[in-house]
């Protein structure tokens, strides 16, 4: 039994993304508000989307927004039989214990002082500092989930489950061109209605291609950049609500929040 419930914890988890933590203090940001009143859940960015790129000695800010479901949902337990059994269970909460491999110099703190989240909430954390040392740092986030599991004849019991995350990392380069690392990408107008238009996209960036995401993840439009710098998205038949707006680029991924009304 332990084994099962084991196993749908690791899959519950991967379903419902991660979160930075942090004990000494608030993070100094403001959880999405669009989750605040639906079913939605998830994380933002992803491992695809990652961390934008940082620079030596040039300080640094990225926020992590998250939703965690309130119970164990069909959408979560997938096909899986023995994920199954625990449709309905309640999430109690969960909580960041540890977060390793930040650049030195960075630090992390969710928006909540203890770092723990009843199921069904909405957060978010930010990681900030200022490093002296380039290279490729794989980030790891450990968590501790409580499910309430009820079993045939048993009371409804607590089950905790450690478990952890990889895939997330950021990249610190040289400092030099900023604009060439983080560059100066805008949308509007925002707050937007029927059109978007993105400004900023420089020939330096090597941009080669620009997606519009929904708050899951979801691609709902791609354009290839090509000598363009300057383009219009048609948001007709688009629903109201937060999306980002993704440049890939040679130094990563410059991601703007924008709004549909």
């Amino acid at each position: 039994m332990v084994q099962i419930k084991n196993y749908f914890m690791k899959k519950l988890l991967l379903s419902i993304g991660i979160a930075f933590a942090g004990f000494a203090a608030n993070a100094q940001c403001t959880p999405l508000q669009s989750w605040a009143d639906t079913t939605d859940y998830g994380v933002y960015p992803d491992t695809i989307q990652n961390f934008p790129p940082a620079a030596v000695n040039v300080a640094y800010s990225s926020d992590l927004n998250f939703k965690v479901p309130a119970t164990v949902t069909a959408e979560v337990a997938g096909d899986d039989p023995l994920a199954q059994n625990f449709i309905g269970s309640a999430i109690q909460k969960f909580i960041v214990t540890s977060v390793e491999g930040l650049p030195p110099g960075y630090s992390y703190a969710c928006n909540i002082s203890n770092c723990q989240y009843n199921g069904g909430t909405n957060g978010c954390a930010n990681v900030s500092g200022t490093t002296t040392q380039t290279g490729t740092f794989d980030v790891v986030i450990n968590v501790t989930a409580t499910v309430i599991v009820q079993l045939p004849l048993l009371p409804p019991t607590p089950q905790d489950v450690p478990t952890s995350f990889t895939g997330y990392k950021i990249v610190v380069g040289t400092a030099g061109n900023i604009e060439e690392i983080i560059p100066p990408v805008s949308v509007s107008p925002n707050p937007a209605n029927d059109v978007i238009k993105v400004s900023g996209v420089a020939a330096s960036m090597k941009a080669n291609s620009i997606t519009i995401t929904n708050i899951e993840g979801k691609v709902i439009a791609k354009r290839n950049v090509g000598n363009a710098s300057d383009f219009e998205f048609d948001l007709n038949g688009v629903k109201a609500g937060v999306y980002f707006v993704n440049v890939a680029h040679a130094s990563g991924v410059e991601t703007v929040k924008f709004v549909k009304q």
